[in-house]
């Protein structure tokens, strides 16, 4: 076995990582979608192990603010797997994360990623948190399940305290890590975080019976393939509530030209269940969300 070093990636490694990364699931990997992004990226460290010189691992850091940092893209050669490579890579974003000054490292996997779950759990992270991806077809039609029920409308900065004491009286937001999931990469929901959306028109608030009885976090967002559909973060309130509000969103994907809703909701039965009731599908695989403070 060659001498094992970690070091920081080069434009010149990129060949050699798409070549081990080429087969990492049977449609491909993202890895080369993002190479550039992430070599050039000054708000984070793309490493590569190497052994005699040749890259055989990838891992990239991603400074998210000052406090939060996302472990991503922990990738090794097949052929030099078995040899401790990973757990190697993964410390050495921990502590990249710590000379920058991060309270906190975050990071997700499959739910069946024993391999790579062992490492994180090695190296005292804990799980937090798991979603299951769900997607839906814009809808051009009226909802029958809405009827005469009211339909939530973006929020604005004046529900800020509002939105603020529902989420900590939820039951729901705990389960979660309290987390916003912007894509496969999550945030805390954080007072700035509200805010920032809200001044966005990205919270959607549902009324009812003159109260707030549910809440959903989303933004629209775009595919490799160009294409854009709208992408529910967070989302949080009764089956009922959930299921009108996923109603909805269709309905807005649709007034907005956008090709499909997209969802990352909570592992829970009542959440899964009121996504299932407003049609959207899922292909069943559950990820993990893992974290480790830092100071």
């Amino acid at each position: 076995m060659p001498q094992i070093e970690i070091r920081r990636a080069r434009a010149e490694d990129r060949e050699a990582v798409m070549a081990f990364c080429a087969n990492t699931w049977e449609g491909g990997d993202y890895i080369h979608h993002v190479w550039d992004d992430w070599l050039n990226n000054p708000e984070g460290r793309l490493l590569v192990a190497t052994a005699g010189e040749q890259p055989v691992g990838l891992a990239h850091d991603n400074f998210l603010n000052q406090d939060e940092a996302w472990l991503e893209g922990l990738r090794v050669d097949p052929n030099f797997r078995q040899h401790g490579i990973g757990a190697r890579l993964h410390q050495a974003l921990l502590i990249e994360a710590m000379a920058h000054g991060s309270s906190i490292a975050r990071l997700l996997t499959e739910s069946g990623n024993y391999s790579a779950i062992k490492i994180f759990e090695q190296s005292l992270m804990e799980q937090v948190g798991s979603f299951v991806p769900f997607r839906a077809q814009p809808l051009t039609s009226p909802s029958p399940r809405q009827g005469a029920v009211e339909a939530p409308t973006p929020a604005t900065l004046d529900d800020l305290d509002e939105i603020i004491d529902y989420l900590d009286q939820s039951n729901t937001f705990p389960l979660t890590g309290g987390l916003y999931y912007k894509g496969f990469t999550a945030y805390t929901i954080s007072d700035s975080l509200l805010k920032a959306k809200l001044e966005a028109g990205e919270v959607y608030v549902l009324r009812r019976w003159e109260r707030l009885d549910g809440i959903a976090l989303l933004e629209e967002r775009q595919r490799h393939q160009g294409t854009k559909h709208l992408f529910i973060g967070y989302i949080d309130g009764t089956t009922e509530s959930i299921s009108l509000i996923a109603y909805a969103l269709r309905q807005e994907a649709a007034a907005r030209g956008l090709t499909s809703v997209s969802a990352n909701i909570p592992d829970l039965m009542m959440i899964r269940d009121a996504f299932i009731g407003a049609e959207y599908q899922t292909e069943g695989k559950i990820f993990v969300t893992y974290e480790r403070g830092l100071k």
